[in-house]
């Protein structure tokens, strides 16, 4: 990764297109040095607050929702499958419409389709907050899923085109921190807005608290993002949002329902179904590249080594972190029974752990060390993981939240160390005019991964679970989670060794 130094000296090739004082950008003044006059402007660092707040509001609004479900169940009398799909309606319409939103803001306006999603995403949240029956509610989630899908890729195309590559590494460990405190503050601000009960609305402000957050988001936004688009004319290939769409839910509709509805054969055919559908999109896709250079997923970019590699690690991370933040919140809330908020507040170390190796990974650690600094995050992890089981082991069902947190502590460095730098060494080889497709690429993959790591619950947690009597089931849930813990381990050590595919150094250094 340059220095700034060393990038002023010639304009590097990943800065973007359209966008005011960035070099390589037609009709745009560039100074002696390469670099434009907006180059230092405090605009852009005032619209990367604006984006990052919004994927803080979206990671947060992801994990909020688990920790206010009885409260939901009681007011609205919803049924479990009710409840299951207001948790996964949300993940469902997100995963399905990514690509299609990355594609989007390519060819109408990153910035737009930015303010159109938040602004919807905040519209949602009030029928959400507003619900007044389970149908309800899960309609306003679906909505806000798919709204997230139009703002989500957005956040890192307006990182990629707005900052050039020497800063883009302070950057992404900024986003590396966000990511972190949102995935993990999620049922601590969903544990305290449930039990304060605000003006006896229970678990409605868990979505009423986007409202003020995403106004906010759309004034700010209008006033300091800079619109950037792909610079040559491109189409919404709509044959490959119907493929993309259709091969996602046929994946991950049946890993959402099969262990509520037994397994049933037609999952399985569904699953593997979707792998066809898959191939003929990619067939599709590449013939549609040929024709008139506007497929929805440009299957160029996965001739990038560091963007393929880094695809299948998200992939494999996402399956982890699936597995690992379900079996977590069972095992605190009904095999140790603690209350929401004890189980909230017990995550902080790992947040915190998060935060900082995250902006610490980028900025100080990989412009040295490269690569070895994420498998070292992979070891790291590991090594927390069975601190972990071996605490969860000798102390049972008397375990308390300080006896968790070192091995939290420990997870949390080593996954700080990895979320930051890997999402910089995805996008570090991606073509200007495409970083809207790859973003997308990127946020799908990880949702994709999350689904596999959910259904793999089922067997990796719940296998365990359902083979013990019910007069046993909090030692059950305890057993469960030492199973679990294994098998996340077993993935990062898989992780680990994928990760001798990415560049031993940032491609950012050589700009």
């Amino acid at each position: 990764m340059s220095s700034p130094t060393t990038s002023s000296a010639a304009p590097s090739p990943a800065t973007a297109p359209g966008v005011p004082g960035v070099p390589g950008v037609p009709g745009v003044p560039e100074t002696s040095s390469g670099r434009g006059p907006e180059d230092g402007d405090r605009r852009r660092w005032l619209a990367l607050a604006v984006v990052m707040t919004a994927a803080f509001m979206d990671l947060v609004d992801v994990t909020i929702v688990n920790i206010a479900i009885p409260s939901i169940e009681r007011d609205l009398g919803a049924t479990f499958g009710a409840i299951q799909w207001i948790t996964a309606g949300y993940a469902l319409a997100f995963a399905a419409g990514l690509i299609t939103g990355g594609r989007l803001g390519d060819i109408y306006g990153r910035k737009r389709l930015f303010l159109i999603g938040i602004s919807g995403f905040t519209v949602a949240s009030a029928l959400c907050g507003f619900a007044t029956g389970p149908e309800m509610l899960v309609g306003s989630r679906l909505l806000q899923g798919a709204m997230a899908a139009m703002m989500v890729p957005q956040v890192l195309s307006i990182i990629h085109v707005t900052f050039p590559a020497h800063e883009r590494g302070k950057v992404f460990g900024l986003f590396g921190a966000i990511v972190g405190l949102g995935a993990v503050s999620g049922p601590l601000l969903g544990a305290l807005l449930t039990q304060w009960n605000l003006f006896g609305l229970e678990w409605r402000p868990i979505f009423l608290i986007n409202l003020p957050v995403g106004v906010a988001g759309v004034l700010l936004g209008r006033r300091f993002i800079v619109e950037s688009k792909a610079p040559k004319a491109l189409r919404l290939d709509l044959v490959g949002v119907v493929l993309v769409t259709g091969a996602l839910l046929m994946l991950v509709y049946p890993l959402t329902r099969g262990r509520e509805l037994g397994w049933p054969l037609w999952g399985h055919i569904c699953m593997a179904g979707s792998l066809v559908v898959l191939a003929v999109l990619v067939a599709y896709e590449r013939r549609k590249a040929r024709k008139d250079g506007s497929p929805l997923i440009e299957l160029s970019l996965f001739r990038v080594k560091s963007f393929a590699a880094g695809v299948a690690l998200q992939l494999t991370f996402g399956v982890a972190m699936g597995i690992f933040f379900l079996v977590w919140t069972l095992y605190m809330q009904i095999g140790l029974g603690w209350s929401p908020l004890r189980a909230g507040l017990t995550g902080v170390p790992f947040s915190l752990a998060v935060s900082v190796a995250a902006g610490l990974s980028v900025q100080k650690l990989v412009p040295r060390f490269g690569r070895k600094v994420l498998q070292t995050g992979a070891l790291t992890m590991i090594a927390g993981l069975l601190l972990y089981i071996g605490a969860a082991g000798r102390y049972g069902l008397e375990i308390t939240s300080w006896q968790m947190a070192p091995p939290l502590l420990v997870m949390g460095a080593g996954m700080g160390l990895i979320v930051a730098p890997l999402t910089d060494a995805v996008l570090s080889g991606v073509p200007r005019e495409h970083s809207g497709s790859a973003s997308g690429l990127i946020n799908t993959t990880q949702q994709m991964g999350n689904a596999l790591g959910l259904g793999l619950v089922s067997v990796v947690f719940f296998g365990v679970v359902d083979d013990r009597p019910a007069n046993a089931m909090r030692v059950a849930f305890a057993d469960g989670f030492q199973h679990a813990l294994w098998w996340v381990a077993a993935v990062l050590a898989a992780i680990f060794t994928m990760m001798f595919a990415l560049p031993a150094k940032a491609r950012a250094e050589e700009g």
